[in-house]
């Protein structure tokens, strides 16, 4: 067993998480005004509307499904429903919204370099991000094939909970649960984490300045009527 799969699954889950999140308390603490996408949408506002669109449905349900996916224990799922199902769920929602976020996020990318205006807005972190996430979508992408070659065990899918579960829980040896699987799983759970680290330095922040107490407001009524 190499030290490279001891450090990439052992240790380096926690090393991703300090960079998370301490670099972005820092940098909103010391450069607030960078907090934001810089959107190039008036550029060429069709086509960016159409794809970003696209892309941002796609990627908020899946970040949506890994973190509720990979996060519930199985004792509590498994009350609703079996692993097997569970999985086959996971497939057919994952792939409709990872497709569609391959499209948009193929989009982009063509639009960020076809587009003299938008590239010359652009940056090397911009492109740089932009194909980490294209990477990062194929290996998902990909993923799901290999889980269909055995639909009726889902070992692999236990196993990648259990790994994502016990960094949390600090469970020893990590890495065990998930030296095993095919190399596409690992390298996924590789650039989720490259992901995680650079997030901070990049335009990936700006999903932070979402207002999502917005939805929780209790409302307030604007006009009255005299009596």
């Amino acid at each position: 067993m190499s030290f490279f799969n001891i450090f990439i699954f052992s240790y380096f889950p926690y090393i991703a998480i300090f960079i998370f999140i301490l670099g972005s308390i820092f940098r909103y603490e010391n450069n607030q005004y960078s907090w934001k996408s810089s959107s190039s949408q008036l550029l060429n506002n069709k086509l960016f509307f159409f794809s970003s669109n696209c892309f941002h449905f796609g990627i908020l349900f899946l970040m949506c499904g890994h973190f509720f996916g990979l996060l519930t224990p199985h004792f509590i799922y498994s009350k609703f429903i079996t692993a097997d199902h569970k999985q086959l769920l996971a497939m057919v929602s994952g792939g409709i919204a990872g497709i569609v976020c391959f499209f948009g996020l193929t989009l982009l990318i063509y639009r960020r370099m076809s587009d003299d205006r938008v590239s010359t807005n652009s940056n090397f972190s911009d492109m740089y991000v932009l194909f980490l996430l294209y990477i990062q979508l194929l290996l998902g992408l990909f993923s799901i094939f290999i889980s269909y070659s055995h639909i009726d065990n889902p070992s692999t899918m236990i196993a990648l909970a259990n790994w994502v579960q016990g960094i949390f829980t600090f469970s020893p040896n990590l890495h065990l649960y998930v030296i095993s699987e095919h190399f596409i799983f690992k390298a996924h759970l590789f650039f989720g984490m490259l992901i995680l680290v650079i997030f901070p330095f990049t335009r990936l922040v700006h999903i932070f300045s979402f207002p999502y107490l917005y939805f929780l407001r209790t409302g307030y009524q604007i006009v009255r009527i005299l009596r």
